[in-house]
């Protein structure tokens, strides 16, 4: 009797043993860093935004959100195992990404797979070594004067047939929509996923910082401009880029955040699912976790 028991005892104990590992492997870990405080209030809301996106992603079977404030992590052990990085940040010479070391961990992390997203300002890298990684992992960059920062309401009238469109329909928002990115030659590979036409003004730049007028952006008048991208690397990574988002009330709205969540879920090599990622997000929510600015 007693050998009988300690055998099922046995067997109940591997079997939990066996499930464990099987649990974990099908939750996927996506890391959200955001930035450190950046401009007035309602700006560049990176610890807001980022937290916003994770309560949303928490709810979605499967996934495990982790949240890293303050900008690159004291600690980089918590990439262990991460499915995608998404990062909502300041850039240009100051982006946490492209300081000594960085580009050379997050390689490491790219060649194991791991998908990278950044948003808004965080697309924005110099020209140069980091630009060409960005090339290589995403597709393209802001590149200082070449691209263009503007304020302007796009009109996104038609979304192609990919994942990260899932459920998203037409929309028009007001947001420091950037332009003229710096893509791959002839984009090879870069599929783009929201395009609009910037009216003859803000070709002007002139809510551009600095401000424009530019002879090559306005030398492009008419022409339809990308605002976010994606691509899949040789590698089987994913990479994707999204120029918007410097006004936080714009998570508020049903389309740009079901896009923005759509992307991580594919960016991280997840099926998304038909009608995208769903979501619901209240005026109070939009308030929680802004940060304190004058």
């Amino acid at each position: 009797m007693i050998r009988k028991l300690f055998i099922g005892l046995s067997a109940l104990g591997l079997s939990a043993l066996l499930a464990a590992p099987a649990e974990a492997a099908d939750t996927a870990k996506i890391v959200l860093i955001a930035g450190n405080p950046s401009h007035g209030p309602g700006d560049h809301e990176f610890n807001a935004g980022c937290k916003l996106l994770a309560k949303c992603l928490k709810e979605i079977p499967g996934v495990e959100p982790v949240v890293v404030t303050g900008g690159w992590p004291k600690d980089e052990s918590v990439f262990d195992g991460a499915k995608a990085l998404v990062f909502f940040m300041d850039g240009g010479g100051g982006h946490p990404a492209v300081q000594p070391g960085r580009l050379d961990k997050l390689q490491k992390l790219v060649d194991k797979g791991v998908g990278l997203a950044f948003f808004h300002y965080a697309v924005e890298v110099p020209k140069g070594e980091a630009g060409d990684k960005f090339l290589d992992w995403i597709g393209g960059y802001y590149e200082t004067g070449y691209s263009t920062n503007p304020h302007w309401k796009a009109q996104i009238e038609t979304l192609p047939r990919h994942p990260i469109t899932s459920g998203v329909k037409p929309f028009a928002i007001s947001d420091e929509w950037y332009f003229n990115i710096r893509f791959r030659p002839e984009g090879k590979g870069v599929t783009p996923i929201l395009v609009a036409k910037p009216d003859d003004l803000t070709r002007e730049g002139v809510s551009a910082s600095p401000r424009g007028p530019y002879k090559h952006i306005v030398e492009a008048k008419g022409r339809e401009e990308v605002l976010a991208w994606a691509v899949e690397r040789p590698d089987g990574g994913r990479g994707f880029g999204f120029t918007g988002a410097h006004a936080h009330k714009n998570w508020g709205d049903p389309n740009f955040r079901k896009l923005g969540l759509n992307a991580i879920l594919w960016t991280a090599g997840l099926d998304v699912p038909a009608d995208g990622a769903h979501s619901e997000v209240t005026a109070e929510e939009l308030k929680e976790n802004v940060d304190p600015k004058k």
